[in-house]
């Protein structure tokens, strides 16, 4: 590994409030899925119920009806205040779960309730994230921050995965909570020394209303070809890849592949090396991309790449090929909100990256469609018939809006 290697990937971390943010970031993204993955199980085994699961999954993604009005109030009030308020709420969702899990009145009432209260806020954080990202980053450090902060989501699928499993395996529901509501206070209190550089991002609307600052964020998207088209396409891949590979897993890991938590941890772990791996290499390469072209490109790989996943006989054979998957999935990502953050005005961050967000509502809608057709046809079928859909759509995207998408000289391929 040459020096400049090095450099390139630990240069974000010259920003002093960089440094807090991105461990602010990982304790956050460890906590979300240490939750997930403990909660899944727990519903999965309380209930018998694929359906019961996918509408568990499916709560946490109501807040991204409301995401853009969070960025209003990002915008508006500064996005370290926003997520200040957020991580509070989380350490106290959270700590309400530990407080029933020790007292033994845990029931699947508290998960869902618990489940919707947070989904109305979660969804946002990675709004909040990536527009402070924008905001104190150079336009040159950019690309490499944001696959730097992609690992904070990563890494946690893996670390998450496997210490949410084997924590509630060994020590049991109510130190596993405690041990999530930490990581939660942990990125409250990191959020917090955030310095005077992440307030610069609150601009002085006073003279408009929220309301008006959505509109205003929505028109200058539908204006911009390539936000446009970056926008459907989010949308079509949190309806037809991440409900894949995200809410159902825990059933594919009981009842295709006939493991337990454990093996449920390796699935999502797996995943997420892969798409650690593919973060770590836009660190170092993201630079010499071109982002729009290199979107398309690895979505299609990547419905390519479930396609076989979900035909793959055995749990070793299938952890092989999610490392594939999450490697070209974190590019296919990382390349679209680079794209959204160096083509969007300072002043519109917030609303752009709230909107962004809007599009993962179609993620609830693919998981509840889902959990219907695999009773009908299995997961297999399902899958595979998500991922021709998704292909044809990807295709009809990248021609549509081939002028804004393909062109070298295009905005939205600007290295």
């Amino acid at each position: 590994m040459s020096s400049g290697s090095k450099v390139s990937t630990l240069a974000p971390f010259r920003i002093r409030d960089y440094r807090f943010q991105w461990p602010a970031d990982l304790a956050t993204s460890w906590a979300f899925e240490m939750e997930t993955l403990i909660l899944g199980w727990y519903v999965l085994v309380q209930t018998e119920s694929v359906l019961m699961l996918t509408l568990f999954a499916s709560l946490q993604y109501i807040g991204t009806l409301v995401a853009p009005m969070f960025g209003v109030l990002g915008d508006r009030i500064g996005h370290k205040r926003m997520l200040c308020c957020m991580r509070a709420a989380y350490t106290v969702l959270a700590s309400s779960l530990m407080i029933f899990a020790f007292t033994d009145v845990l029931s699947p009432v508290h998960v869902f309730v618990v489940a919707a209260l947070m989904g109305i806020v979660r969804p946002s954080d990675q709004v909040m994230r990536y527009a402070l990202i924008g905001a104190i980053m150079p336009q040159d450090r950019l690309t490499g921050a944001l696959g730097v902060a992609r690992t904070t989501m990563d890494s946690a699928r893996v670390v998450g995965a496997l210490a949410g499993a084997g924590l509630v395996a060994s020590l049991g529901m109510g130190p596993a909570y405690a041990v999530i509501a930490s990581l939660y206070a942990a990125s409250l209190i990191l959020t917090l020394q955030i310095g005077a550089a992440a307030k610069k991002t609150a601009a002085d609307l006073s003279a408009t209303t929220p309301w008006r600052d959505v509109k205003d964020g929505l028109a200058y998207v539908w204006s911009r070809g390539h936000l446009l088209a970056a926008m459907m396409l989010a949308c079509l891949v949190n309806m037809t890849a991440f409900p894949l590979l995200m809410g159902l897993m825990p059933y594919v890991a009981r009842e295709i592949h006939g493991t337990d938590q454990t093996g449920l941890g390796y699935l999502v772990a797996s995943f997420a090396a892969g798409a650690l791996g593919g973060s770590l290499l836009m660190t170092r390469l993201g630079a010499k991309l071109r982002p729009a072209r290199t979107m398309i490109i690895f979505c299609a790989i990547w419905y390519l790449g479930i396609i076989v996943f979900a035909r793959m006989p055995t749990h070793a054979s299938a952890c092989m090929v999610l490392v594939f998957t999450g490697c070209v999935q974190s590019i296919a990502m990382v390349s679209m909100s680079s794209m959204i953050l160096r083509s969007t005005g300072a002043e519109f961050r917030g609303r752009v990256m709230g909107i962004r967000m809007l599009a993962i509502y179609s993620l609830p809608i693919g998981l509840l469609a889902a959990g219907q057709l695999i009773s009908l046809i299995g997961y297999p079928n399902t899958a595979t018939l998500y991922c021709v859909i998704g292909l044809t759509c990807t295709a009809l995207i990248a021609l549509r809006w081939r002028a804004h998408l393909w062109r070298r000289e295009a905005l939205s391929n600007a290295r």
